[in-house]
């Protein structure tokens, strides 16, 4: 009786061990890989990868544009100032063709212009600020339609993963079996979690640019006024 009793507690953990093993390789074998899942959300993944691609690209080709445009050097409107005071024009000109920024074309436009009126400096200098902000902010409205429209996508293919499912329904004979089910509810599923995947970064990285943007914005206006002050004084 004794031997029969140890026997049971002892075989029970193996038991319990290989019930587990067996639980874990099925786990294993229902799991299912990201390419799977992808290729589960229909024909509404391939859009939408179109869409991720463009949107990586946009953004980290503004991104080092905005990046290389907000490089302006260290004391520059200073030095352009004492040039300009100085009556070194040609050397504030080179300066500023050295610079390559759009803070530097705005100014170089200005100093071309001395000896015009003021207004007629001021109307050149706001008129190459506006050909800089549209160069600064190139593509980013296709970035902001990535971002809505992503996840409208993802919702149209859940709209039609649903509607198949539906049909599957509609269509099956006797009892409906979870297979029956699982294509439409995947591609349900799978393409709103792509959609938002691909929306929300869109969104929070157009958001990013246009801070960036009018940050060197703000740095423009202020060149621009500082310039404009200086030509009014009165060794000038």
């Amino acid at each position: 009786m004794t031997s029969l009793f140890l026997q049971i507690t002892t075989g029970a953990p193996a038991d319990t061990a290989i019930a587990m093993a067996d639980g874990a390789n099925a786990a294993a074998d229902t799991s299912v890989s990201l390419i799977d899942l992808a290729l589960a959300g229909g024909w509404a993944m391939y859009p939408l990868a179109l869409l991720s691609l463009a949107a990586v690209y946009i953004f980290v080709e503004r991104y080092l544009t905005i990046k290389k445009a907000a490089k302006n050097p260290e004391g520059f409107n200073d030095r352009i100032k004492s040039m300009v005071l100085a009556g070194d024009i040609n050397g504030a000109k080179m300066l500023c063709a050295q610079t390559n920024t759009p803070v530097s074309r705005m100014l170089s436009k200005g100093i071309s212009r001395i000896g015009n009126p003021l207004k007629n400096i001021e109307t050149s200098i706001e008129n190459v600020g506006k050909i800089e902000i549209s160069r600064l902010e190139r593509n980013l409205a296709g970035l902001a339609t990535i971002a809505g429209a992503a996840p409208m996508l993802g919702f149209l293919g859940t709209v039609t993963g649903m509607i198949q499912a539906f049909i599957a329904i509609a269509q099956a004979e006797g009892s409906i079996s979870p297979q029956l089910l699982s294509g439409g509810i995947y591609q349900a599923m799978v393409t709103t979690a792509a959609g938002l995947i691909i929306g929300l970064p869109a969104y929070v990285g157009y958001n990013y640019l246009v801070g960036r943007i009018d940050n060197i914005v703000h740095s423009m206006e202020y060149s621009s006024i500082e310039f404009l002050d200086l030509l009014q004084e009165p060794q000038l």
